[in-house]
C-alpha cells in the first residue's frame, strides 16, 4: 500500500519529482572527479628495488627547505636508477625546480636537461625512471605533474614521502605507476601502488648506518655524525665569545675605561700573529699546489670512467667476434 501511495504522490507532481531528478543529475555531472586511484583488484606491471640513499635524499631535501622557509613545502625531484624488464631499481636522486603559473606546479625542463647531463656524465649507466614528492596521498596535483613527466618518460614512477608520519612499523614511502583507465567514458590518468624492498650495496650499508644511526626508544641517544656537529657548533661559539672579550679588552684600553696590561697585550699580539698571512708568496705557492692537486683528481677521474667504457667496449668486441669467428667455423664444417 505504501508504494503504491507513492506512484500516486509522484504522478500528481510530476513537475516537482522531475525537477528534483534533473537537478541531483545535473549535480552529479558537475561533480568534480577526486577518484584518481586505480580499482582495487589492479595488478602492477613491475617491481620495485629502492635504495635507502633516495629516501634520505628526499628527506633532506624536505627538511632543508622546511628550514630555508620557516614551514613545510612540498618538494619535488627526479629519480635515476636502472630497469631490467619489468624489474626497476631506484638508485639515486636529485632536486627538481618548479614554477607555479595559475596556481598550477610547473616542472622546469630546461633545469632537468642540466641536471640530467651532469649526473650522466658522472652516472653513464643511470637512467631517469619517475619522480619523487613528498605528501600523505596522491592528489589531483600530482596527476598533472605525471603527465607533466610522462613526456619525459613515457612510464614513470611516482615516490610519495611522508615526512610528517610518526609510524615505526613500516617507512612512510609509497610507490605509483600511473595506467590509463575508461572513467565515465573518459580515457583518465590513475595510479596504481607498487610493492618494493629494500636494496643496499655494501658501501652504502655502511655510509646510511653511519649517519642514520638513531634510535627509536626514550633514551635520547644520538647518531656520531650528530655528536660531531653539536661539538663543533660549541667550539665555534666559546671561540666567538672569547675573540670578542679580547676585542672589547682592547676597545676599552684604547678608549681609556681600563689599565693596560702589558701581558695581556702580548699575549693578544702573539694570538693575531699565529693566523696565516695572505699575500705571501708561501700561501700563493701552496694555494696553486691544492688546485693543481684537485684539478689533477679530477682528470684521473675522467681518465679511469674512460678506461672503464673502455674496458666494456673491448669485452664486448671481444664476444661479438667469437660468435663471429665460430658461426664462421660452423659453416666451414658443412662445406
Amino acid at each position: 500500500m505504501e508504494q503504491m501511495d507513492v506512484d500516486v504522490d509522484m504522478s500528481a507532481k510530476p513537475s516537482t519529482s522531475s525537477s528534483v531528478i534533473d537537478s541531483a543529475a545535473s549535480a552529479q555531472s558537475n561533480k568534480p572527479k577526486t577518484n584518481i586511484m586505480a580499482a582495487a583488484g589492479t595488478v602492477a606491471s613491475i617491481t620495485i628495488s629502492l635504495h635507502p640513499l633516495v629516501i634520505m635524499n628526499i628527506s633532506e631535501h624536505w627538511t632543508r627547505f622546511r628550514a630555508q622557509h620557516g614551514e613545510p613545502r612540498q618538494v619535488y625531484g627526479a629519480l635515476i636508477g636502472k630497469q631490467k624488464g619489468r624489474n626497476i631499481e631506484v638508485m639515486n636522486s636529485f632536486e627538481l625546480k618548479t614554477d607555479v603559473v595559475a596556481e598550477e606546479t610547473i616542472i622546469n625542463k630546461e633545469y632537468y636537461n642540466k641536471k640530467e647531463q651532469q649526473y650522466k656524465q658522472v652516472f653513464s649507466d643511470l637512467d631517469f625512471i619517475g619522480w619523487y614528492t613528498t605528501g600523505e596521498n596522491p592528489t589531483e596535483g600530482d596527476i598533472k605533474i605525471q603527465k607533466q613527466i610522462a613526456e619525459i618518460n613515457e612510464c614513470p614512477i611516482m615516490l610519495q614521502l611522508n615526512p610528517i608520519s610518526r609510524s615505526v612499523d613500516q617507512l612512510p614511502v609509497k610507490l605509483f605507476e600511473s595506467l590509463i583507465d575508461l572513467v565515465d567514458g573518459e580515457a583518465t590518468m590513475l595510479f596504481v601502488p607498487l610493492t618494493y624492498t629494500l636494496a643496499t650495496e655494501e658501501a652504502e650499508r655502511i655510509g646510511v648506518d653511519h649517519v642514520a644511526r638513531m634510535t627509536t626508544n626514550e633514551s635520547g641517544e644520538k647518531s656520531v655524525v650528530a655528536e660531531h656537529l653539536v661539538a663543533q657548533d660549541s667550539a665555534i661559539k666559546m671561540l666567538n665569545t672569547r675573540i670578542k672579550i679580547v676585542l672589547q679588552y682592547i676597545q676599552d684600553v684604547e678608549g681609556g675605561k681600563l689599565k693596560a696590561n702589558q701581558e695581556i697585550l702580548r699575549e693578544a699580539y702573539a694570538l693575531c700573529h699565529r693566523l696565516p698571512v695572505m699575500q705571501v708568496p708561501a700561501f700563493q705557492e701552496e694555494f696553486y699546489t691544492q688546485c693543481n692537486d684537485v684539478g689533477l683528481i679530477s682528470y684521473l677521474g675522467t681518465l679511469t670512467k674512460g678506461c672503464n667504457d673502455m674496458h666494456h667496449f673491448v669485452n664486448k668486441f671481444n664476444m661479438l667476434y667469437d660468435r663471429q669467428g665460430s658461426s664462421r667455423r660452423m659453416r666451414g664444417l658443412y662445406y
